[in-house]
């Protein structure tokens, strides 16, 4: 459920669907997410969303008891995976809305 949650926001972002992802109530709008990608977009065109994309090797978790830290290693045109949209899932707030809730994002390179 958190990797496909995750993963819902790289293929908005893929698609520069700002509105979209700020409608997804995680506390960023649409020019937060905007901001938060374009070092991104200025070094590549694209994110890649294939099934490489989406698979294991380019997510981890690194579970606590109260927030989990979840990275997603973007699918970049030239294969260098050199960056990660990393997010932290609140475990309370996840249970009691019966989905993922992540309290904060971030973009990072390397």
């Amino acid at each position: 459920m958190v990797r496909n949650a995750m993963f819902k926001r790289v293929e908005l972002a893929s698609r520069q669907r700002w509105n979209d992802l700020a409608e997804l109530g995680d506390g960023l709008d649409a020019e937060d997410w905007s901001d938060l990608l374009e070092l991104y977009f200025d070094e590549y065109d694209e994110i890649g969303t294939g099934p490489d994309a989406r698979g294991p090797l380019l997510f981890s978790a690194e579970m606590g008891s109260a927030v989990w830290r979840v990275r997603q290693t973007l699918a970049d045109p030239e294969g260098d995976h050199g960056w990660a949209l990393i997010g932290e899932v609140n475990l309370a707030e996840s249970d009691a809305a019966g989905e993922v809730v992540f309290d904060e994002f971030e973009i990072v390179e390397g």
